[in-house]
C-alpha cells in the first residue's frame, strides 16, 4: 500500500508539470522562495530518491550531497530532461523496493544519524514528494492558473 500510494504523488508530479514550457517552469512566483522552481522542485525529487534508495540504503554514500536541504539549480536541462531524470530515478528506486523486505535496515547514515528501515525511507519519501506537490500547486497556479489534478 505504501508504494502504491508514493506511486499516486511521483506520477501526479508529471501531472503537475504537464502543459509548462522551460520558460515557465524556471519562473520563480513565490516571493518567499526565490530560488524555488518548478525545475528546481522536480530535480530535488530526483535528487531525494537518488539520496535516500540509493545513499542511503544500499550505501553508495558517495551519492550523497553535502547540504540536502539546498535546492539544485539546474540551469542547462530542459523541463523534459529533468522530468526523464526523475522517472529513470523512480523506476530505480521501485526496483530497490521490489528487492528488499520493509524491515531491512539501509547500510549508511551521515554521522549522527540513526539508521532507518527501509519501510521508514518509503513513508518519507511518500510525505516528502506529497510536501512538494504542494509546492508545486502553488508554483502552477500563479505561473498560468492551473489548478487540480
Amino acid at each position: 500500500m505504501l508504494t502504491g500510494w508514493l506511486d499516486v504523488q511521483r506520477a501526479t508530479v508529471r501531472l503537475k508539470c504537464a502543459g509548462l514550457t522551460d520558460e515557465q517552469a524556471q519562473l520563480a512566483v513565490l516571493p518567499s522562495s526565490p530560488r524555488m522552481t518548478v525545475k528546481t522542485l522536480v530535480a530535488h525529487l530526483r535528487w531525494v530518491e537518488l539520496s535516500w534508495f540509493e545513499a542511503s540504503f544500499l550505501g553508495a554514500r558517495e551519492l550523497a550531497v553535502p547540504d540536502p536541504l539546498e535546492l539544485p539549480q539546474p540551469p542547462g536541462a530542459s523541463l523534459d530532461e529533468l522530468l526523464h531524470e526523475y522517472d529513470q530515478q523512480c523506476a530505480r528506486s521501485r526496483e530497490i523496493v521490489a528487492g528488499h523486505d520493509l524491515d531491512d535496515i539501509e547500510a549508511w547514515a551521515p554521522e549522527g544519524l540513526d539508521l532507518l528501515s527501509l519501510r521508514w525511507i518509503v513513508t518519507h519519501l511518500l510525505e516528502e514528494t506529497a510536501r512538494h506537490l504542494g509546492h508545486l500547486d502553488a508554483l502552477r497556479e500563479l505561473t498560468d492558473g492551473t489548478t487540480g489534478y
